[in-house]
């Protein structure tokens, strides 16, 4: 229970930091009104109900397939998508074939992918 708390607020700390590092975003409740385009906002919410629906495998994909092209904004909409998929309790993550190591995962891969390996060492190393 604490060590997956842990998690949850390390990977919750590493978003708050890369938004407010690359995006001058200082919240503590990354959301789609953060977008400044109208269709980054429907993006997300396209997304974030895909993750309501137990869809989380397949949006996680499109998140792959659309942050292949190192677009900036594209950063900021999957950085709040996984913000989001951090606030999930476990047992709904667990019923829809996903888990909190997925979540790190995935972070890791797409901070890879934006040259900011660093950053995702810095707080996900240790877990």
């Amino acid at each position: 229970m604490f060590e997956q708390d842990y998690i949850i607020r390390l990977i919750k700390e590493m978003i708050r930091a890369i938004l407010k590092l690359l995006f001058h975003m200082d919240t503590d409740n990354p959301n789609k009104d953060l977008l400044e385009e109208k269709e980054s906002q429907d993006t997300l919410e396209k997304l974030l109900d895909m993750v309501d629906n137990g869809d989380i495998n397949e949006a996680e994909n499109q998140i792959y397939d659309m942050t292949s092209d190192d677009n900036m904004v594209n950063l900021e909409v999957a950085l709040l998508f996984y913000s989001y998929l951090n606030e999930k309790e476990d047992d709904f993550l667990q019923k829809n074939d996903f888990s909190r190591d997925e979540i790190k995962s995935g972070l890791k891969e797409l901070i890879s992918r934006y040259g900011l390996t660093g950053m995702a060492e810095i707080f996900l190393s240790e877990t």
